[in-house]
């Protein structure tokens, strides 16, 4: 199989996402609010969300349309406002529906899993620092002048996906069952509120000040 690099680049790239994985980003910050919420189906929605919009991420990488996009000023700028608009949105939200975690709101009404699917989708393909984390990641692990260099960035591509759930899914089951004990504490639940919208907002301007080169 061409496409498959070599086991010492696959280990290579495998400590790479360790550490990567670990780090704290919108979307980790988004499966854990939503798990604490509205329960793990749907912080578990929101986190293949994401994964999706990863492989559609590698895709482009892939086929070079990234490059294409980072490369032209207005179309990144415009990425830029969409993907920092959609974090304060979602930050809006955690203060307007603040005290999310007390026991009547886990028996109202909850957004369907596509539509936390969806949000999850939305904030990493609105992300333009993911798009310039792939363009430059994903290639330092395959060569260039390899023939097969784009089936090589798919595979390592969508194999982060599998690398990282062991470290994703575990956080997203811990704050599940560590919602029972926010339930219990109206003043916790409401600085957890703003501790999101504060963080959402801190990566919103992080997006906003992203440099395409």
């Amino acid at each position: 199989m061409d496409f498959v690099p070599d086991t010492i680049i696959i280990l290579q790239f495998a400590v790479a996402v360790f550490v990567l994985a670990i780090t704290p980003g919108p979307d980790m910050t988004l499966f854990v609010g939503r798990a604490l919420s509205q329960g793990r189906a749907a912080g578990f929605a929101c986190m293949f969300g994401a994964m999706t919009g990863i492989v559609i991420h590698t895709a482009l990488v892939a086929l070079g349309l990234s490059a294409l996009l980072v490369a032209s000023p207005t179309a990144f700028w415009i990425l830029k406002i969409f993907g920092a608009g959609y974090l304060v949105w979602l930050a809006w939200q955690a203060l307007r529906h603040g005290s999310a975690f007390n026991p009547e709101a886990r028996t109202g009404k909850q957004a369907s899993l596509f539509k936390n699917w969806a949000t999850g989708l939305g904030i990493n393909l609105l992300n333009p620092k993911i798009i310039l984390f792939f363009m430059t990641f994903l290639p330092q692990f395959v060569s260039p002048s390899d023939p097969h260099a784009p089936g090589k960035l798919f595979f390592l591509g969508v194999l982060f996906i599998p690398l990282s759930l062991p470290i994703v899914a575990p956080m997203v089951i811990a704050a599940d069952k560590f919602a029972g004990l926010l339930r219990k504490s109206p003043t916790v639940t409401r600085v957890v509120d703003y501790l999101f919208a504060g963080v959402f907002s801190a990566f919103a301007l992080k997006i906003l000040t992203a440099q395409a080169r």
